[in-house]
């Protein structure tokens, strides 16, 4: 039976059971089920775009019965109140203002609160101006999430088309991973490439269409892009 291509609500799945594992995230995800068992009451988390940050981020507020707020938003937020939660997660912290992101270190250090920082690059590559702020991110313990192999490349293709309500066949699925950019940012990227066409030409996804779509990123960029071929 032919599966038609259909315009349906994009909705991410971020349960625990929805987190593909590989060796590039299993530390991570080991230490967000390890709490509240850290060293201390901070941790940072950090890799590269799309790779699951946020996702490991809601498992920890559940987990820690804390809150997910975005870096940029901290200046609007009282940092006492954050403070009395159990945990806060902090992410894209670093676009946060730095004062606002010490206080509410400091605030959290006092009240006991579990402190997640959430960014793309790890704290010692941060500009960071006020050495208060630089010495308590160097303090805290990091866990970063390596770039996909093909198992979890493929493992989280699959996922971006499961979100999209797409089923796409293994073959179509290999065929992708062996040609495209080795990142999770390309992963959906594609997915959502894949699935803006298959939409446009009232067809599923399938290796004549996965190919057209590579071959496109790869003629706009030359040689590679976020989709491209490598």
């Amino acid at each position: 039976m032919t599966q038609l291509a259909i315009d349906l609500p994009f909705q991410p799945a971020l349960g625990r059971a929805d987190f593909r594992v590989s060796g590039c995230n299993a530390e991570a995800l080991g230490w967000i089920e390890r709490w509240p068992d850290w060293p201390g009451s901070a941790l940072v988390l950090h890799g590269p775009a799309q790779c699951g940050k946020s996702h490991l981020a809601r498992l920890w507020t559940a987990r820690s019965g804390g809150r997910l707020v975005q870096g940029e938003a901290l200046p609007g937020l009282p940092p006492p109140e954050l403070a009395a939660l159990p945990g806060v997660a902090v992410d894209d912290a670093d676009a946060a203002p730095e004062r606002a992101l010490l206080h509410l270190y400091n605030c959290c250090r006092e009240t006991g609160a579990g402190l997640l920082i959430v960014a793309r690059a790890p704290p010692a590559r941060w500009p960071t101006a006020l050495p208060d702020l630089a010495s308590r991110l160097r303090a805290a313990p990091a866990v970063a999430i390596a770039p996909p192999d093909d198992a979890l490349l493929a493992s989280v293709l699959v996922k971006h088309f499961a979100d999209r309500q797409v089923r796409v066949a293994p073959d179509v699925i290999g065929f992708a991973v062996r040609r495209m950019e080795r990142s999770f940012a390309a992963a959906a990227s594609l997915a959502a490439a894949l699935d803006r066409a298959a939409l446009g030409a009232g067809r599923p996804i399938g290796l004549a269409l996965a190919r057209r779509v590579l071959a496109e990123a790869g003629d706009q960029s030359g040689s590679s892009s976020d989709l491209g071929v490598t």
